[in-house]
């Protein structure tokens, strides 16, 4: 459930009435989506109100009206899906800041630069999405974001979304304690155990979190695994 200083309201009029309820944008936009979310999961406060400002319960008569029910779940699921989120605009900056920040995130994650197969820092991908001039709608999902804004910074960028596949030798002191840590970070593509107890895999991974990898490989080897990343 959301908090309260994270919540926006949503709002509907039927058969005369004002009704608002207080709910998490992003959990509201999902259910308009007609994702299969959890309206207990989207409320911040399980309540339908005239005026939430004020903290103003709607009348059980105007809610028996409007939705056949006096039941809050869903009374206020037909008010999200039929009603408009209200965003105040620090509410709406704060939204487009935390979008800003999950699709730079995805990007670096999981595009390389082509020309030399290495990942993008976020700096540059942040960088890139200014100089494209990049809006971000805090009402759309991040999977759509970063479709739009892989399309416009391609231009100013070398930049793709690929995976690759790195193998790994993992000595065999620290094969069985690191091998769910390893195998699990990407698509086990292949295992071998060796007979000196040692670990030869290869796993598919996102290009841009390859660095990630070879630190955790790293630190649960003690710099003692091989890795060689396969073309």
């Amino acid at each position: 459930m959301v908090t309260l200083d994270k919540a926006v309201v949503a709002r509907c009029k039927s058969h005369g009435a004002h009704f608002e309820v207080l709910v998490d944008p992003d959990a509201a936009l999902a259910l308009k989506r007609g994702e299969d979310v959890s309206i207990d999961n989207v409320l911040a406060v399980e309540d339908v109100f005239e005026d939430a400002g004020k903290g103003e319960r709607a009348a059980e008569d105007d809610l028996r009206r409007a939705f056949g029910t006096t039941d809050i779940h869903s009374a206020a699921r037909e008010i999200i899906l039929k009603g408009e989120l209200q965003l105040t605009s620090e509410q709406r900056k704060r939204m487009q800041e935390d979008k800003r920040r999950r699709v730079i995130d995805v990007i670096a994650r999981n595009a390389i630069n082509p020309q030399t197969g290495s990942p993008h820092p976020p700096s540059r991908i942040e960088k890139a999405m200014e100089e494209a001039g990049v809006h971000i709608d805090p009402f759309k999902n991040v999977d759509e974001i970063v479709t739009e804004v892989m399309k416009k910074i391609r231009p100013i960028i070398p930049i793709r979304f690929e995976e690759v596949k790195i193998a790994v030798k993992i000595p065999p002191q620290y094969a069985a304690k690191s091998y769910g840590d390893i195998t699990g970070f990407g698509q086990l593509e292949k295992q071998e155990w060796q007979n000196d107890g040692s670990l030869v895999a290869v796993i598919k991974i996102p290009a841009g979190m390859q660095d990630d990898f070879y630190g955790l490989v790293n630190r649960l080897t003690k710099g003692e695994a091989e890795t060689k990343l396969l073309r």
